[in-house]
Formats: structure tokens, sequence, C-alpha cells
């Protein structure tokens, strides 16, 4: 019986809300927890400050950090690194300094900030090397990540692999799998779909990372309508998220709705962030059109 009670997950509600991007609803669950030791404590409370981040509410975080667990500290370079304005290059040199120096490698915390961080800056081999040789469940889904944005779905299905045979019916695994499925194509869009679709049916609301991908796998079938639904319910839980905004002004135009609903939703996402790798693709092939336009005007004759 003591055995059981220890085996006894006290983060399991939090960890899956967590990773479904349901933010809000791991807030909830973590303010609710008694955690039954230290550590469950600081693993609460990573998880805690990681929702708030990922909501954009990085003041709380930050005033609450000054009085945390040292090992929660590098928490703040995430908040840093994704604040408006930041000095990006000062602090991935900072990042890249700390992981030389290796003396916060035990932290999987720090692991976590830095790999994020690396992600961010698409260095995915950095993130994958700092990510490398660790036992948690969410470095190893990161890594399967690193992995499929390197197109290297060959080394995904490996990753893909070890989360299996250490929890094969997790969350995690299931969300695993399904990106892998999405990204090979083929039969297994119609397996990441119904992935997602039973995530949902088992753990309610999804984020906007699971819902992006529940709608690129609906999308990819054929139904935009419920691909724009997903997304739709998602945005509301999420204003602005840019992978969202992305995926409604294509799924508009697929669904049928008039040219001004796409050309909307494209809008908020070039404006509202302006960093996003498709805002900054989007504006480099503008300039090229214009510049390519401009050297075949026609020449006026006096």
């Amino acid at each position: 019986m003591a055995r059981q009670q220890q085996d006894v997950d006290e983060l399991f509600d939090v960890k899956n809300a967590f990773y479904v991007g349901n933010y809000q609803q791991a807030i909830n669950e973590a303010q609710s927890v008694k955690p039954s030791s230290p550590l469950v404590a600081l693993q609460r409370d990573a998880y805690l400050y990681r929702s708030y981040i990922a909501q954009g509410n990085y003041r709380i975080v930050l005033q609450e950090l000054k009085s945390a667990d040292p090992m929660l500290q590098p928490l703040k370079s995430l908040v840093d690194y994704l604040s408006p304005g930041a000095s990006k290059p000062v602090i991935v040199a900072d990042i890249d300094a700390r992981v030389a120096k290796g003396t916060e490698l035990s932290n999987e915390i720090f692991i976590i900030v830095a790999a994020t961080i690396y992600y961010h800056e698409e260095n995915y081999e950095a993130a994958l090397k700092i990510l490398h040789g660790t036992e948690s469940l969410e470095h190893r889904a990161f890594s399967l990540q690193c992995l499929l944005a390197m197109n290297r779905p060959d080394l995904a299905r490996k990753q893909l692999k070890l989360l299996q045979d250490i929890e094969d019916d997790g969350t995690l695994t299931q969300l695993a799998q399904a990106w892998l499925n999405l990204a090979q194509g083929g039969p297994g869009v119609q397996d990441a779909h119904y992935s997602i679709m039973e995530l949902s049916e088992r753990l309610g609301a999804l984020g906007a990372g699971p819902a992006a991908v529940g709608a690129a796998a609906a999308a990819s079938r054929g139904m935009w309508e419920e691909a724009e639904q997903q997304l739709t319910e998602a945005l509301a839980r999420a204003p602005q998220h840019p992978d969202l905004l992305l995926g409604l002004a294509v799924t508009a135009a697929h669904a049928g709705k008039a040219p001004e609903v796409s050309s909307r939703y494209l809008a908020q996402l070039l404006d509202s962030h302006p960093e996003h790798p498709f805002t900054r693709e989007y504006h480099a092939k503008a300039n090229e059109f214009k510049r390519l336009a401009a050297q075949y005007q026609p020449t006026v004759s006096s």
C-alpha cells in the first residue's frame, strides 16, 4: 500500500494540462496541490511559473522568483528572452556561457530553459546537445520536436520508441506520435487527427500547440470547417497566438469565407508578431517582389 502511494504522481493533472497547452488549468491545478516533499513543491512551482510565462504573465514570475528556490532562477532568463524588446543575442550568449561552464546541467529547469531558447533561435543542434542523455519524458519529447524541425523523422522515430518504452499511453507520448505522424504525412495524418481528438475527449480544452496539430491534421484530410472550429476555440483561450492566426488565415480561405476574413487574420499575425518566422519570411518575400518589380517598370520616354 505504501508503495502504491509512492507511485502516485501528485502533479499528474498539472503536467497533463501543461502538456496540452491548457495553461490556466495547469495554474489552477498547481495551486491546489499540497506537495508531500520539497522536490514535489519545486516541480509544482516550475510548472506553475512556466504556465504563467506561456500566458505572457511575466511580472508575476519575476516578482515571485525574487524569493523562490535557487533551482527556479533559470526561468528568469526565459522571461527576459521572451519579453518585448529583449536583447536576445546577449541572453543567448549568457546561456552559451552557462552551458559551457556546466555547473547548471544537473538542473532540469535550466536544461528546459536553455533548450527552449535555442529552439526559438532555430539552433536545434544546440538544443539537442543539452537535452541529450536526460531521462525526463518532457526532454525526450522536446528532442523529438527538434529532430522534426531539422527534417529528421528517421531519428524522431527512434526518440518516439524511447518514449513508448517508458510510458506508451502517456499524454506526451501521444502528442509526440501525433507530431511525427503529421510530419510524415500520408496515412499517418489520420492517426494524428484521431490522437488529438482522443486527447481532447480525455483532457478537455486543448491549448494552441495541440489544437494547431489537430487542425493541421483535419485540414490535411480536407476537413476545413472542423480545422477552423478547432483553431477558433483555441484562439478564444489564447488570443493573438501566431500559429492559430496563421492556421485561421489558411482555413478561412479554404472554408469558403470572404477573402477579407483570411486577410484580417494575416494582418493580426503580421502586426502582433513582428519577430515570428512567418512574418520575417513574409516581409522578406514582399521586399524581394518589390525589388524585382521595380526592375521591370516601364521607362517613360520624354
